[in-house]
């Protein structure tokens, strides 16, 4: 069976990155967008890393256009734009595909550990539902920009949270697999 740690991803540079090199490491892995809604969770998600990275802590930013074109620039600019806009220094990869014919197969790992999100006020779920009419979505599908997978240290997939779930909120998660 595959593990977290034998999928090895294309970073914004270009560079191939096997997620081996974060083994013994507490990853919270994203989808992400810069022209959306949620992009402020930019500065959240570089707020956790500022503040556990030294307790060992990764944060990996999967860029995705498939959520109404929300990701349009190249992987190098996105980095640019997390860089310059964010302050981000957390590791930001290649865009990909979450969901569908083109799925990247680290997707189809997290998904098929944890098929469905937690948390998100109802209010903002049903705005992303209603954001996203005409877009098929099924199952364990990603529904929407900045969802996160929270892997521990020994590589496990623990919690998947809902786009609406802000990174902040996600601190005593961390904490506990942290300590």
């Amino acid at each position: 069976m595959a593990t977290i740690y034998d999928f090895t991803m294309r970073d914004a540079a270009g560079h191939d990155v096997s997620l081996s090199e974060y083994a013994g490491k507490v990853l919270l892995i994203v989808n992400t967008a810069t022209r959306c809604g949620l992009t402020p969770q930019y500065a959240e998600l570089q707020k956790l890393y500022a503040q556990y990275h030294t307790q060992g802590l990764e944060i990996l930013d999967f860029p995705c256009n498939q959520f109404r074109a929300q990701a349009p620039e190249s992987g190098s600019e996105i980095a640019q734009i997390c860089q310059t806009k964010f302050g981000t220094q957390f590791k930001i990869f290649d865009k990909i595909d979450v969901n569908g014919p083109n799925e990247s197969p680290l997707y189809a790992y997290l998904k098929a550990q944890q098929p469905n999100d937690k948390g998100g006020s109802s209010f903002k779920e049903l705005l992303l539902k209603l954001a996203s009419i005409g877009e098929k979505r099924e199952g364990s599908d990603i529904k929407w920009n900045f969802t996160k997978f929270l892997v521990n240290r020994n590589g496990e997939v623990v919690e998947r949270f809902a786009p609406s779930v802000k990174p902040s909120e996600i601190s005593r998660d961390l904490e506990r697999l942290l300590s």
